[in-house]
C-alpha cells in the first residue's frame, strides 16, 4: 500500500520558486527534494494557472518574511550547486 506524504505549503512555494524563480528544471528539483516531477509539475501548473493561492499567502508577507523565503530558496540553490560539483 502506497501512503501519500503531504507537503506544507511553504515547502510548495519555495519548490516552485526554484523552478520559476531561481531557473532550475523540474526534474533536478524534483530529484534534489526527493520526490517526483510530475508533484512539482502539478504544483507549477497551478501557479502559473494562477492557482497559488492554494498554497501560498503570496499578499499577505511581510518584507522580512520575504527576505526569509528568498533566502531559504538561495540557501537550497547553492546547496544543489555543491552537490553537483
Amino acid at each position: 500500500m502506497t501512503t501519500i506524504k503531504k507537503y506544507s505549503k511553504e515547502f510548495k512555494a519555495d519548490a516552485v520558486s526554484l523552478v520559476i524563480e531561481q531557473g532550475y528544471t523540474r526534474s533536478e528539483t524534483a530529484k534534489s527534494l526527493e520526490f517526483h516531477t510530475n508533484v512539482l509539475g502539478r504544483w507549477v501548473r497551478k501557479y502559473q494557472e494562477g492557482s497559488a493561492h492554494e498554497f501560498r499567502d503570496n499578499g499577505k508577507l511581510m518584507p522580512d518574511q520575504k527576505e526569509v523565503r528568498k533566502l531559504k530558496a538561495q540557501v537550497r540553490r547553492l546547496q544543489m550547486e555543491k552537490e553537483v560539483i
